[in-house]
């Protein structure tokens, strides 16, 4: 690139030179006597006369033309490769200029001409059959021995890459054994803070980090040598010209975006800034109301952490929107292109978890449970151990987590056992079916006595029984007592079925299923024996008649 700006340079200027030496000039006598000059001068080319050169040139003499012109054309032959049908001529007033595409080679004045008969052109097409001979043979000499040139210089190139690459694996080997030697005694040291630091394996950091040193060293070696291996091949000077446009070009983008970016950064900064000052506060006003030292009517201490997390999501999206047209490429199709596909991958993929989370939102405000609460939530009992607004978790009585989504729990009945029962107490139930045969009085009574006999059950409230139904072979009885441990509840459901079994078959009642006929003839009784009343004399005489034990 520099050769190429240094060459575009040198034929302007010379260029400027030849017009302005070769402008004619109206004072004087004719140009071509003026110019006719008794000395003379060859062009001489690779050892060759080329051409004798008798004018003068405004000041320049027949010696110093000839010597610019032999000048050029050794930098021309630099420059070339093989020799194009590329020579040219043109006319200008008085003098024509002949060159090699922009390559400005010589100025021919009529007085140059004049000595030899003819046009210039006709003179201008000899010089230039001439200049293509010269330059043609000068190449075919110089390509052989150039080539070899090239290529010894490359293979040492070559050599000299191979043998820094050796250097460098071998420094580091080196260097490698003495930091696993310094890591493992780092290691043994008790008192080492590296020792808690460092990652636990077989493999050592400190050889980690020099692995990547090594790497991005050799990485640089090879970027910026390369040019000098490639720079004895001209075939390749133009690829490697172009592999470099290739990287600064965007490397010089970025840059130049960063700096176009840095006065972004300030108003980035300050809403930054604001926003977490904002939630800073909100949070410390949050935390005192869950805790109750700071009181607002109305809003329960419940409230405070998820309303913060609804009106963070918020600040956040106005940060945002605030933030979006100070961030580089916020304006270019493909960032609003990007933009509007996550958009509309997110609504259409988000439709149930929107609704979970509208969902969660109102059962937050709802409260119809807390965390720790015994509930029930469709068919799942148990305690919840955790509420987000995407779903909610119960660990049942089996002791089983159980996830429920948000928007199902809205849709659905929910029993909470654990609300009231501080307060008013939680009434267990249960259920037993007596025949026709025993007295309602007897049975309730025995379902009172049954519920005095349990233990942890609460005494501030009294017992009851309801007479539910009149069924076709049974009576249904319900006895209802009150607790104030609803997570005791499949305990104390338990204790009560055990004392209300317990009382009656003491009291000589049976407990028999619903649709069970009971005929006496020879069945045996479903009281345990132990629980059976003594028998009277009568009876025995019977059951020693009759074959009974």
């Amino acid at each position: 690139m520099f050769r190429k700006s240094s060459f575009i340079v040198f034929v302007i200027v010379i260029t400027l030179q030849s017009l302005l030496a070769q402008q004619p000039d109206t004072t004087n006598t004719n140009v071509g006597e003026s110019n006719v000059n008794e000395t003379s001068a060859y062009v001489v080319f690779d050892g060759d006369s080329l051409f004798k050169v008798t004018a003068n040139l405004g000041p320049y003499t027949p010696e110093e033309r000839a010597r610019n012109i032999s000048e050029r054309l050794i930098k021309l032959s630099d420059e070339l490769n093989v020799v194009q049908d590329s020579f040219n001529i043109t006319e200008a007033n008085n003098y024509s200029i002949i060159a090699y595409k922009d390559f400005v080679i010589m100025s021919l004045y009529e007085a140059d001409v004049a000595p030899l008969g003819g046009s210039q052109q006709e003179v201008g097409n000899a010089y230039i059959e001439i200049f293509k001979k010269a330059l043609t043979n000068k190449v075919k000499n110089d390509s052989l021995i150039g080539w070899l040139i090239n290529i010894g210089y490359t293979a040492l190139f070559l050599l000299g890459l191979i043998l820094i690459l050796y250097i460098i694996n071998r420094l580091f080997k080196w260097i490698n054994r003495k930091l696993v030697e310094y890591e493992k005694k780092l290691k043994r040291k008790r008192k080492s803070v590296f020792r808690y630091l460092a990652p636990k394996g077989p493999d050592y950091f400190f050889v980690f980090v020099s692995n990547i040193i090594r790497f991005v060293l050799i990485v640089l070696i090879l970027f910026l040598y390369f040019p000098l291996v490639f720079s004895r091949m001209p075939w390749a000077e133009g690829f490697v010209s172009q592999f470099y446009e290739y990287i600064r070009d965007p490397i010089m983008d970025i840059l130049t975006a960063f700096r176009n970016f840095l006065p972004n950064v300030f108003y980035i900064f300050i809403i930054v800034f604001i926003t977490r000052y904002i939630l800073q506060v909100l949070t410390y006003v949050a935390g005192e109301i869950e805790n109750e030292k700071l009181k607002i009517k109305g809003f329960h201490r419940y409230w405070a952490n998820p309303t913060l997390n609804l009106v963070k999501i918020i600040i956040y999206a106005f940060a945002l929107v605030f933030i979006f047209p100070y961030l580089p490429g916020s304006e270019s199709p493909a960032f609003r292109g990007i933009s509007i596909f996550l958009g509309i991958l997110f609504s259409l993929g988000s439709t149930s978890a929107i609704a979970n989370i509208v969902a969660g939102i109102v059962i937050t405000y709802m409260r119809p449970f807390l965390i720790g609460d015994r509930v029930k939530i469709g068919d799942v009992v148990g305690d919840v151990v955790e509420k987000t607004l995407l779903v909610t978790r119960l660990r049942t009585l089996k002791n089983e987590d159980v996830t429920i989504p948000n928007a199902t729990i809205i849709n659905t009945h929910l029993l909470n056992y654990t609300k009231n029962a501080k307060e008013h107490g939680i009434i267990l139930h249960p259920t037993v079916t007596i025949g026709y045969d025993i007295p309602s009085e007897v049975v309730i009574k025995l379902l009172l006595e049954a519920a005095k006999n349990t233990k942890n059950l609460t005494r501030d409230f009294k017992p009851f029984v309801l007479q539910k139904s009149l069924n076709d072979f049974y009576v249904e009885y319900e006895l209802n007592v009150y607790t104030k441990q609803p997570s005791k509840m499949l305990e104390f459901y338990s204790e009560l079925n055990q004392s209300i079994q317990r009382e009656f078959n003491n009291a000589g009642v049976e407990i028999l299923s619903p649709h069970y006929h009971a005929y006496r003839d020879g069945n045996a009784s479903t009281i345990p024996d132990e629980n059976k009343a003594p028998k009277n004399p009568v009876e025995k005489v019977i059951d020693k008649v009759t074959g009974k034990t």
